[in-house]
């Protein structure tokens, strides 16, 4: 019988070892633990080295027990692990004390996994309720034991763990849900954090205050049965729960641009950095006026039907300054300046013009706006009416409509079509309809923007960008763009006369109300039923474009590129040329500068400043 026992008992030692123990993952050395299975973040600058932002988990700084008040790490052993001190790993008698507590009440209502377990749990294994998964835990956390003392172990716990919101680590818990580093913490606001590795998600204090502040009560109550706090401390606890702190204001701001940041940095860098911290070309005071200017137009147009707003503004290059895609990211994170496709309607035309023009007409040349049809096709102007004989560059000023389709008919409708996909467009279709020259096939704001970049940088193209470097933390650089000359696609005489000829738009044309003191050119656009309004325009600085409209395409009622859109691309303008000197477009070979014109706008640009004074930008608090 004994030598049968103990065979039984080696079948028995083996089977189990086979079973639970032999694909188990070996536990490294202290260091490596601080390392292993942590989920990558981002941390995102704007171009002037000011944090606006993070994307994936965030996590603080690593704090050690001592930075802590004692009641934090109290709270935390009290919810999960009270006998952590005198276990080896795994609590034998927590077992048996959870055990009973599930069977009284035949379901499981406590688990007896210690913090060690929860470690090895979080860092090797899955969350499966296997026997199998059991046996690895309890086995790496005695392992873990071996190799770490007890305050090591909890550090790392109270530093590791997940929370919920992407919060890792107590630092980042405090920081995100408080809105104070985790050294301030109260001892309200630790029991409700020591509540949430539980269930991070379903106890959040976001998701449900009620739920978390009930918990908490429970871990206040078992910190004062260890004597880990006074009767009275708990009492005051109680009486004064904690507030959260307020929505993060900058993600509501930067949310759109980081999103693409994000997909475009691991696109840049992949190998499995684990941290990275990526600098942007944004200009954060300029996108923090992008995102009021549309904002506020939309509130102040709401009745009208302007529900929503996007904008785009490029610097030199295709550095993206400013990307705005919708009233709140935090209510909507679908990105309208990159993601929509509309219809651009008159903004469209002066990609028409261009290619009139590279077919040899000129601005001065006469076209006749009279009645037009093609097909069963019969456009119209808008307000109706017909002006006769009008120059090329009078029909664009006022923004004519029979004039761009009958050039379209003139020069054809795949050059049209060829010459705005070379200026980036790829959404028009090689051949298109005779309608193309009203801008009826859709596209995005990003691209219309770039495509009237190639006018302001003389026929050469560049493509938006949005990322200059991404190092690791420790400051290795593993990108730093180096840049690229722009490619011409234009010829620089054809593009200084399309110049003078956006320029008409706003000094007396459909884009008056976007005057803003020094030289700038532009298109209006409103597509057919007032559905989109569009305003793109630049000066010899800055590139940016407006869209106005809704998220369901309805009509708007008064609502045009001319006004409202026109309106936001000036205030959004006038702000982003704050301090800098006024300079005119550089003259297209043939051409030289009046020097007449440019004193006119320097008295121009000193009259609109004197008139109104640099809004103040006030930088919100970013909360970790």
């Amino acid at each position: 019988m004994g030598a049968a026992g103990v065979l039984v008992g080696v079948l028995l030692a083996v089977w189990v070892w086979r079973l639970a123990l032999a694909d188990l993952p070996q536990a490294p050395d202290q260091a490596a633990l601080w390392r292993l299975n942590q989920p990558p973040s981002m941390e995102f600058h704007d171009r002037n080295g000011t944090e606006i932002g993070w994307r994936g988990p965030a996590r603080g700084e690593v704090l050690r027990l001592a930075d802590l008040p004692p009641y934090v790490p109290h709270a935390f052993l009290a919810a999960e692990d009270r006998r952590f001190y005198s276990h080896f790993g795994v609590d034998l008698i927590g077992i048996a004390r959870a055990a009973k507590a599930d069977l009284q009440a035949r379901r499981i209502v406590e688990g007896g996994s210690t913090i060690t377990q929860q470690i090895a749990r979080t860092l090797f294994l899955t969350p499966e309720q296997t026997l199998r998964r059991k046996i690895q835990e309890a086995v790496l956390a005695m392992r873990i034991e071996q190799r770490m003392g007890k305050d090591d172990i909890l550090k790392l716990y109270l530093n590791r763990i997940y929370f919920g919101a992407g919060a890792y680590g107590i630092e980042a818990a405090a920081q995100v849900y408080f809105g104070k580093p985790a050294r301030r913490l109260t001892l309200a606001e630790a029991a409700v954090l020591a509540a949430l590795p539980k269930a991070p998600t379903r106890l959040a204090p976001t998701n449900d205050m009620a739920a978390a502040i009930t918990r908490s009560r429970l871990v206040l109550e078992r910190m004062r049965r260890e004597k880990w706090i006074t009767l009275t401390e708990q009492a005051a606890a109680r009486a004064a729960p904690p507030r959260l702190a307020p929505d993060n204001p900058a993600e509501g701001v930067f949310g759109y641009a980081l999103d693409l940041a994000a997909i475009r940095a691991r696109e840049l860098v992949s190998g499995g950095r684990p941290d990275l911290v990526v600098r942007l070309s944004l200009d954060g005071p300029l996108q923090r006026e992008a995102a009021a200017a549309i904002r506020e137009a939309a509130a102040a147009n709401a009745s009208r039907g302007a529900s929503q707003g996007a904008l785009v503004a490029l610097g030199p290059e295709g550095a993206i300054r400013a990307m705005v895609g919708g009233l709140d990211h935090r209510e909507s994170a679908f990105n309208r300046a990159t993601q929509a496709r509309r219809q651009p309607g008159s903004a469209f035309k002066p990609f028409v013009y261009a290619a009139a023009l590279q077919g040899g007409l000129k601005p001065q040349d006469i076209r006749v706006d009279g009645p037009v049809r093609i097909g069963d096709w019969a456009p119209q102007n808008y307000g109706g009416g017909y002006s006769g004989e009008v120059t090329l560059a009078d029909a664009f000023a006022r923004s004519i409509n029979t004039v761009p389709v009958k050039l379209t008919q003139e020069v054809g409708a795949g050059k049209v079509a060829t010459l705005a996909r070379r200026f980036g467009l790829s959404e028009i279709p090689p051949q298109p309809r005779p309608s193309v020259a009203l801008g009826s096939y859709e596209t995005s704001l990003i691209h219309l923007v770039s495509g009237y970049q190639v006018f302001q940088q003389g026929g050469r193209s560049s493509l938006p960008w949005l990322i200059e470097q991404i190092a690791t933390p420790e400051g290795v650089v593993l990108y730093r763009r180096s840049g690229s000359a722009p490619a011409p696609v234009y010829p620089a005489a054809l593009s200084g006369q399309m110049v003078r000829m956006m320029e008409g738009v706003i000094q007396r044309g459909t884009g008056r109300r976007a005057a803003i003191g020094r030289p700038a050119a532009g298109k209006t656009g409103t597509n057919q039923d007032n559905r989109d309004a569009w305003f793109i325009g630049f000066t010899p600085d800055i590139v940016a474009g407006v869209w106005i409209g809704d998220d369901r395409a309805r009509p708007m009622r008064d609502v045009g590129g001319g006004d409202v859109a026109a309106s936001v691309w000036k205030r959004f303008m006038t702000a982003a040329h704050q301090g800098l000197p006024v300079r005119d477009f550089d003259p297209a070979p043939g051409q030289v500068i009046d020097e007449a014109r440019a004193a006119f706008y320097n008295d121009l640009s000193a009259t609109f400043e004197s008139l109104a004074a640099p809004p103040e930008v006030v930088e919100p608090e970013i909360v970790q």
